[in-house]
């Protein structure tokens, strides 16, 4: 979404920015008829390195928010969520994939503002990165930071015109064009009035770019999104007034030699809002003159598929047509498409859930002559929210659902996901997750084509966040993005963003890359995976994973299983049998707690020896030791004597607790004052609470000062105290 802080008269742009073949239509009317927009300006740059190097420090411009600003009301959604048909109730072994890069990306230090809009792609050797305002080059086989952070429209430096000197507008998007391998970069401008476009010259991402702009026409081109197709990049925005989707097409034969590129549209009318383009994955384009694939939520139970055609010969034989209505299982739109997404106990925030339109990318891949789109969202799941998947085969001939799920393991909320498959057909989605225990995390889930239809293998984690994010602000991005290695067609990369200490503007972004074990190898391996990914034991008590090993292109050796790391203190853990050959039957890995080992979340990490291949899994378990709590509400109370006062106690059970409590008092007013409790002994449930009041009664007789007393519970060898204060004056 966009800020509205900036802003820059007509006056001092360039006159060749104030002119052009076709301005863009201020109308959300729709139109059937294609609207051919020449660029207002085009040059090349001089390498990107160069002009960060030589631009004027960068001077904090204050804290903004960037409004959200929703389309139309989806179809369907008035009526309450009834019971989602493809929510996820298998769990599977924890996702088969090798973690490899994890880093941090821009930080909330430069840009000041929120949401960052986190998004990125992957190319030949660097990671590119950008967030509202900011462009940063990773070394994509390191980590190591190559350009950046930099402002955003620091490409366009010496372009002139609103794309280099009204700001940055925000809504950037970065995606890799794998055949031609260059870089397109796309943002808007300061003050809207242009869209600011660049492909790079070569596969570098810090040197030169072909660099565009082309007018809005005085509308907002909100929420874009592009798309790599072979004849065109095709983009999609949100235009405002009227919250229309407006489909383009930019030439990109002549974007990639720095030619007069021309963009085609077609305005949609206000029923049509938040389409994304198909973006090509994998080296094996669609078939020769098969139209891009743009995609909505038609309703809350069908997507709606879009067919541009482009042809910028003779643009008035492109055709833009649709939609087809696919249907998928009724869902309801996570919070209601608004905000109540939780966080750990904070001031109470709740972000944004964007559950009313598709998230970034709407990824193709050609294989082995079946063509798929993969694309998700965020709906209602249950108590939380979870990510919405789809798989979809056939687009050009009649779209079919090859499979579905709504990935919602537990109470904790998913949202803001991401989702890609490999050449192996292997698909992963990333998300950010949260709960009212759990800070706003970065994670990813995925499955291989043996896992049941409509199933995600248990999730992993690429960085779990530390603080929430506070003061009201709701505003959690606006997308993710999930890319493919586009060397090994393997390697996937996700990023997204989290929060380090509790605050506002204070945001970081992550950068993960991961693949599945087996894909693009020929050689026999294998990989391993332990069932159930997590379970809960109280301390003194067993638990017991299965341990598989998993053979992949024929490969039939003998491996040895160990733990390699994470038992445990005081607890004792081994696999049996240690040493599995073919048919591969499942071990079992028995972890047996003591009763002295300390509560908490362990992760036990597997790992399985043949030779020189050596690969690994990890299980989770979390401790309980069942204790109680207690608490009084108030802590201090002030009377005068002869009054009396009342405490409410909250005994509540942790870890699984269960049993009573009987309540004791030191420290009760001299002079015959008296104290009781309402309830003791008190009966706390499993997981629950329960409450007893203590009541004071003071005596005239009583001097006037502070008592403290304690409140001591008891159950068995477990005891907890709490102080209270009473303070006493005269009448």
């Amino acid at each position: 979404m966009k800020n509205t802080f900036r802003s820059v008269t007509l006056s001092v742009l360039p006159a060749f920015f104030l002119a052009s073949a076709a301005a863009a239509p201020a109308t959300q009317a729709g139109s059937s008829k294609p609207i051919v927009i020449s660029p207002s300006h085009h040059d090349v740059s001089p390498p990107l390195k160069d002009m960060v190097a030589s631009a004027p420090v960068e001077v904090p411009t204050g804290q903004h928010i960037i409004p959200l600003r929703p389309g139309r009301p989806l179809p369907g959604s008035g009526a309450p969520p009834g019971e989602d048909s493809v929510l996820q109730t298998l769990t599977l072994p924890l996702v088969g994939t090798t973690n490899l890069l994890n880093f941090d990306g821009v930080s909330g230090d430069p840009d000041a503002v929120a949401p960052p809009d986190t998004n990125g792609s992957v190319g030949a050797t660097q990671f590119v990165q950008m967030t509202n305002f900011h462009y940063a080059v990773y070394d994509k086989t390191s980590g190591n930071l190559l350009l950046g952070p930099a402002p955003a429209n620091t490409i366009w430096s010496g372009f002139g015109g609103d794309c280099e000197t009204s700001g940055n507008g925000g809504d950037p998007i970065v995606v890799f064009d794998k055949a031609a391998q260059r870089w397109v970069v796309s943002q808007l401008s300061g003050n809207y009035n242009s869209w600011c476009m660049a492909v790079s010259t070569s596969p570098d991402a810090t040197g030169s770019y072909y660099r565009y702009a082309f007018s809005s026409g005085g509308n907002l081109d909100d929420y874009p999104k592009l798309g790599v197709w072979p004849d065109a990049y095709y983009r999609s925005t949100n235009t405002f007034p009227g919250a229309a989707a407006n489909a383009c097409a930019f030439d990109r034969a002549n974007m990639l030699t720095g030619g007069a590129a021309n963009e085609i549209c077609f305005q949609q009318g206000s029923n049509v809002f938040s389409l994304l383009p198909s973006d090509l994955d994998g080296s094996t384009p669609p078939p020769a003159g098969e139209p891009n694939f743009f995609i909505e939520l038609l309703s809350t139970s069908s997507l709606g598929l879009f067919k541009f055609h482009v042809d910028f010969t003779t643009p008035a034989n492109s055709t833009f047509t649709g939609p087809t209505s696919i249907a998928v299982a009724s869902y309801g739109e996570a919070c209601g498409g608004g905000a109540c997404i939780p966080q750990p106990p904070g001031d109470g925030t709740q972000l944004d859930s964007l559950g009313d339109r598709l998230m970034f990318r709407n990824a193709y891949r050609n294989l082995n002559g079946t063509e798929y789109l993969v694309v998700g969202h965020s709906v209602t799941a249950g108590s939380s929210t979870g990510a919405r998947w789809y798989q979809i085969t056939n687009p050009n001939g009649t779209p079919n659902v090859a499979q579905q799920g709504t990935f919602a393991p537990d109470s904790t909320y998913r949202w803001m996901g991401s989702i890609a498959m490999d050449q192996a057909g292997d698909i992963a989605l990333g998300y950010s997750a949260s709960s009212s225990s759990v800070h706003p995390a970065v994670r990813y889930t995925g499955r291989v084509p043996g896992d049941p239809l409509g199933m995600m293998e248990s999730e992993d984690s690429i960085f779990e966040g530390t603080g929430s994010q506070t003061g009201g602000l709701s505003r959690w991005g606006d997308y993710s993005s999930m890319s493919i290695d586009p060397i090994d067609d393997c390697t996937f990369w996700y990023t997204n963003e989290y929060i380090p200490t509790d605050g506002s503007f204070n945001w970081n972004t992550r950068i993960g890359s991961f693949k599945f074990i087996g894909c693009g190898s020929t050689a026999p391996d294998f990989f391993l995976t332990g069932s159930p990914g997590s379970q809960s034991v109280v301390a003194g008590k067993t638990a017991t994973y299965s341990v598989t090993v998993n053979p992949v292109n024929g490969y039939s050796g003998t491996v040895n299983l160990s733990v390699s790391s994470g038992c445990p203190t005081g607890a004792t853990c081994s696999i049996s049998p240690s040493s599995v050959g073919p048919p591969y039957n499942p071990s079992t890995l028995t972890v047996q707690t003591g009763s002295s080992t300390p509560r908490g979340t362990y992760t036990i990490n597997i790992q399985g020896t043949d030779g020189t291949l050596t690969h690994t899994t990890s299980v989770s378990l979390t401790v309980l030791v069942p204790d109680f709590s207690i608490s009084s509400n108030p802590t201090s109370v002030s009377i005068a004597r002869g009054q009396s006062a009342t405490y409410k106690l909250t005994l509540a059970s942790v870890d699984t607790f269960s049993g009573m409590v009987s309540l004791g008092l030191t420290g009760c007013p001299p002079k015959k004052s008296t104290c009781s409790f309402s309830t003791n002994p008190v009966n706390v449930p499993s997981g629950g609470s329960a409450t007893s009041a203590l009541t004071v009664v003071t005596k005239n007789g009583l001097s006037p000062g502070t008592y403290t007393m304690t409140i001591k519970g008891t159950s068995g060898s477990l005891t907890h105290s709490v102080q209270v204060q009473l303070m006493v004056t005269k009448k």
